[in-house]
């Protein structure tokens, strides 16, 4: 509890690796982590039972598989959290590498189970989601590069990382899947924020992508009619943002009750894209605001932690890793109540889905390996000793 409260103690030389994995470790983060994972399987329980029953299978089946994948997405995180910066790296680089090329194969070899996105491949017993896996591995790889480009006779990393963020946005938008391009490009944007960007680039950069948007409205009919539906000011009840307002309507303070609710009954996504309607409906505001603050915790704490770091590359992928899931479940609640346009964006720990659960694993334990504690002086006392240099 002291470490909890004063923060992690320096890692020994010559300690054990799981006594200095705990020492080191952002104990908050990982504690808010588990909780939603805890709080997906208590919801999993109330929004999974209608699919299960209309696709025949027993009613804890989702459950079950839920379990599985967050058993494993738990494994990846604490694995990857044991890693130095230098391995994180490594495994970023190779990740990264395998989801591009995966997700450039997806119009060929890629499915859309009907939905009219191709973004998943199907392996008869599961589907794999490879844009899950290209948003950590992005984040790290262009956090180096910019790093690099920092240094005495460095590397043009900056425009490197620009240039495979417009290639991977490109493909993301060919599927077309506009919810994670937005992630992608807001990640790559921090870190460059982060990193020293002028402003006037910034905002050009700001302008550009507005432009985007205008051009994907007018060729993009899927992307048109999402726009179209949330600047409508007649929401039609009988779609999924008109069910989950509903819900969210009735589920006021303290909730109708556990398994009361109806919107799991009638929302095809409401184990996915729209479970905080459920979690409203069932639990009341009070779950809710639960899962606001474990998410804004596990923001906060982790740029704090970041704030002390002198590592450029450190400083810069945490810091994008730890917005990008933030903005993440900002932008699936923020659907949820209408004050977004959908964007089939799953809620971190929570929705149902392989794909999304060990991907969320993988990126969270590179958050917390990044925020370990080092043998290293304040970022404020080497700023005020080159000061004084």
């Amino acid at each position: 509890m002291t470490e909890m409260v004063y923060g992690a103690l320096p890692a020994q030389e010559g300690e054990p690796i799981l006594p200095k994995w705990w020492r080191t470790l952002d104990k908050w983060t990982l504690s808010f982590i588990v909780a939603l994972f805890v709080i997906g399987l208590l919801l999993g329980l109330a929004a999974s039972v209608p699919l299960a029953a209309r696709n025949g299978f027993d009613n804890f089946h989702y459950v079950q598989r839920q379990l599985i994948f967050g058993g494993a997405a738990l494994v990846a995180m604490v694995l990857t959290s044991m890693m130095s910066p230098k391995l994180v790296r490594r495994l970023a680089v190779v990740g990264f590498i395998c989801s591009l090329v995966a997700v450039m194969l997806l119009p060929v070899l890629g499915t859309d189970f009907g939905k009219g996105a191709v973004r998943w491949y199907s392996l008869g017993f599961a589907s794999v989601q490879p844009s899950e896996f290209l948003k950590p591995g992005f984040i790290v790889v262009s956090a180096w590069l910019m790093a690099a480009s920092r240094q005495i006779y460095g590397p043009p990393g900056t425009l490197i990382s620009f240039c495979l963020c417009i290639l991977v946005s490109t493909f993301l938008v060919i599927q077309p899947d506009f919810g994670q391009t937005c992630l992608i490009l807001f990640g790559w944007g921090v870190m460059y924020f982060v990193a020293g960007a002028p402003m006037l680039l910034l905002v050009g950069i700001a302008s550009v992508i507005v432009v985007g948007g205008v051009l994907a409205y007018s060729s993009s009919e899927h992307f048109a009619r999402r726009i179209d539906g949330f600047l409508n000011p007649d929401l039609d009840p009988t779609t999924q943002l008109g069910y989950a307002t509903n819900a969210i309507r009735e589920g006021g303070l303290f909730g109708v009750g556990v398994g009361e609710g109806q919107v799991k009954w009638s929302l095809p996504d409401a184990h996915t894209d729209f479970i905080i309607a459920v979690a409203a409906e069932e639990y009341g505001l009070i779950l809710v605001s639960v899962i606001l603050f474990l998410y804004g915790g596990i923001v906060v704490c982790s740029l704090f932690r970041l704030m002390k770091e002198r590592d450029m590359f450190i400083r810069l992928a945490g810091t994008g890793l730890a917005c990008v899931f933030g903005v993440q479940a900002m932008v699936n609640m923020g659907v949820a109540v209408r004050l977004l346009p959908a964007k089939g964006m799953t809620l971190p720990f929570i929705s149902y889905g392989g794909s999304s659960l060990i991907a969320g694993g993988i990126a969270v334990g590179m958050l917390l390996a990044f925020t370990r504690s080092r043998p290293q002086g304040e970022i404020a006392d080497y700023l005020r000793g080159r000061g004084r240099g």
